[in-house]
């Protein structure tokens, strides 16, 4: 194996072995908890321009299987394991991750100490980061790395969504319009379980064109950067909440609902990314163990005095926002992602709520459901 080097912006240095394709890249850095489900991490729209520490030591040991992917590419901009195996041993695995990696020209580091790397980011913050393998000097590196751009005012959601509007036909009644910022394949999927059709949006749709096509509900996706840096999609996404079509927001579909009425968003010190994050739905009282990936969270602050917004769920281990809904309006959303199945499925009854609302054509937003 090459060797390879780790930098972080603050001239933090990590040295170790490349994986997947020898060369360079950068991203911000950033950690996810997971134990397992690398790859539809790997693939997931909301990584795009990250480089991912995974915590669990052991990653490529079960390799890749086909149709377990989120999207249609890897997102993620580099991969940092403490132990990495390029051969695998999992019944019906149709490669390598190794291989996949190269396939998807990724480039990696291996045999660092992610729990060191981990404590870093948790204690300064996440923060931009270089891996090269290809023999680049350290000082032409930190060069490369002062060039990145900030994740902070970025918007890359543009960068992800489909170009052209496209449907996947349901067996239901109900059609879904979904805007999509970054969406895994895995919204389409829950919805169409439930027997919608959906089309799937450019995130530059205008919202006329959206009503136009008469949706029974509306669905914004998960995506990756700043969604206060995204005032046209956010001016839409306010057209089509007033339009009275029940609507669900799902992470950076969250946060554009938020930006909609006037609510702030800000940039987490080091942001929620993992399957294991414990939230409590504050209607029922229940816990919900849930799947995230954000570095962007609703400011509280700017919520003091909306009586027009209540929160609806709450992230135990900060209290940070995790879900709210509009009064008076079918609109909700959540931070997490309930489309994800971390072993529970938790919060899959966000979906059945969303068209509870639809078939009672907005007339109420089921709470319990």
């Amino acid at each position: 194996m090459e060797k390879a080097i780790l930098i972080l912006e603050d001239g933090t240095v990590f040295l170790g072995k490349a994986v997947g394709k020898v060369g360079t890249t950068t991203g911000e850095i950033a950690f996810n908890t997971g134990m397992t489900g690398y790859q539809e991490i790997f693939t997931d729209p909301s990584y795009f321009r990250q480089i991912l520490v995974m915590n669990s030591v052991h990653i490529g040991n079960y390799g890749v299987k086909d149709g377990e992917e989120e999207s249609d590419d890897v997102m993620i901009s580099g991969l940092v394991t403490k132990e990495f195996s390029a051969t695998y041993s999992r019944p019906g695995a149709t490669g390598s991750l190794q291989d996949y990696l190269v396939q998807n020209d990724l480039s990696g580091i291996t045999g660092v100490d992610t729990r060191a790397i981990v404590r870093h980011i948790r204690d300064k913050g996440a923060m931009n980061a270089i891996i090269s393998s290809d023999g680049t000097s350290e000082e032409a590196l930190k060069e490369q790395l002062a060039q990145v751009p900030s994740m902070a005012g970025l918007e890359l959601a543009s960068q992800v969504s489909c170009k052209e509007a496209y449907t996947v036909e349901g067996d239901g009644a109900h059609h879904i319009a979904l805007l999509d910022l970054g969406t895994k394949s895995n919204i389409i999927r829950s919805l169409k379980e439930r027997g919608c059709t959906v089309t799937v949006y450019p995130s530059n749709t205008k919202a006329e064109t959206i009503l136009e096509s008469g949706p029974d509900g509306i669905q914004f996706s998960n995506g990756p950067g700043d969604p206060s840096a995204m005032e046209d999609v956010v001016g839409e996404v306010r057209k089509l909440v007033d339009s009275g079509v029940p609507c669900f927001g799902i992470c950076l579909g969250h946060q554009v609902i938020a930006l909609s009425q006037g609510i702030q968003t800000r940039k987490m010190h080091h942001g929620h990314r993992g399957i294991n994050h414990p939230v409590i739905d504050l209607q029922s009282g229940k816990g919900e163990i849930t799947s995230q990936n954000h570095g962007f969270v609703i400011d509280e602050s700017s919520l003091d005095g909306r009586d027009d917004i209540e929160i609806t769920h709450r992230h135990l281990n900060d209290g940070t926002v995790a879900g709210i809904r509009l009064k008076g309006k079918p609109v909700f959303s959540v931070q997490y992602h309930p489309e994800a199945c971390p072993g529970p499925h938790d919060s899959r009854y966000l979906f059945d709520r969303f068209i509870n609302a639809v078939k009672t054509k907005g007339a109420s937003i089921e709470l319990s459901a």
